[in-house]
């Protein structure tokens, strides 16, 4: 079976403190995900940032950026509305008004480092209504087991398809659940059956449980905004090594990495409504 590889570049909480080579500007963002689409990357996950390097929903840095992306590659875009902790729900919600193929839908508020990640239930079932009428096709993050049961919630009220569902099981984050095997295995044993899923591991467990999870017969995602390290004292020069590491695990346990082509028939994704155009929300 054929591994849906994501490359995450960006993410809202490092910076280029952290590590120099972290993308933040469009052009940077869009030079990263090209990148990793060479090395076998078929879905970008896109988080992006102000002029400030602070997250941002800016709807025209968004554009801006995915157009920067379509004219270099023809990866899938997946936007991520999760955005910042400080950016407002209404902000983020917008961004499905730009029509990607995928978008993340996170079920539930919860505890999320020293901050708050605020997903009010009323407003997440409207930005999940809002998806299937766009076309954008949920991926579901995950982080608690009770995030899960409300994701089977919307679904069974209609909010979501179970055609088939797409979830990411995120570890690590403090204020989830813990990154240990014990907890994949939890999840992964509860999901609903023919379900597509991958394991975001945070930080030192991000090698580990992403073989883990290829094991399993999960998908895989890497990148900056998941472990900024290559290896242990070794910051990653980019995404583009963290990409080839993930094919390198994938490949070893004799799983061949999926093109864009085979992943949108993997993921099911609707025919998209329309690109680079957008409503005013």
């Amino acid at each position: 079976m054929s591994v849906v590889l994501t490359v995450a570049p960006t993410g809202p909480i490092a910076t280029k403190a952290d590590n120099p080579t972290l993308p933040t500007q469009p052009h940077e963002i869009a030079e990263a995900v090209h990148d990793a689409y060479r090395a076998g990357a078929a879905v970008a996950h896109l988080h992006f940032r102000d002029a400030g390097d602070r997250p941002t929903a800016d709807l025209e840095i968004a554009l801006l950026t995915m157009d920067l992306i379509r004219d270099r590659c023809p990866i899938l875009i997946q936007l991520s509305t999760g955005v910042g902790l400080d950016v407002p729900f209404s902000e983020r919600e917008a961004l499905v008004e730009l029509r990607p193929r995928m978008a993340t839908l996170n079920p539930c508020s919860m505890s999320f480092g020293t901050g708050e990640f605020r997903n009010p239930p009323k407003d997440v079932a409207r930005l999940a209504a809002r998806m299937r009428e766009l076309g954008v096709k949920p991926e579901l993050e995950i982080y608690d087991t009770g995030h899960l049961e409300a994701c089977l919630r919307m679904r069974d009220a209609g909010l979501l398809d179970d055609e088939p569902m797409q979830f990411s099981i995120v570890l690590g984050v403090r204020g989830g659940m813990a990154a240990s095997p014990d907890n994949l295995l939890t999840l992964v044993r509860r999901l609903p059956p023919d379900c597509i899923w991958q394991v975001i591991a945070i930080g030192s467990s991000n090698l580990p449980l992403t073989a883990m999870g290829v094991a399993l017969g999960g998908n895989v995602r890497a990148g900056l905004e998941d472990a900024l390290y290559l290896r242990k004292g070794e910051l990653s020069s980019g995404n583009q090594p963290l990409v080839e590491r993930a094919v390198r695990v994938a490949r070893a346990l004799d799983r061949p990495i999926a093109s864009v082509e085979e992943t949108e028939a993997i993921l099911r994704l609707p025919k998209p409504l329309s690109t680079n155009a957008y409503s005013s929300p």
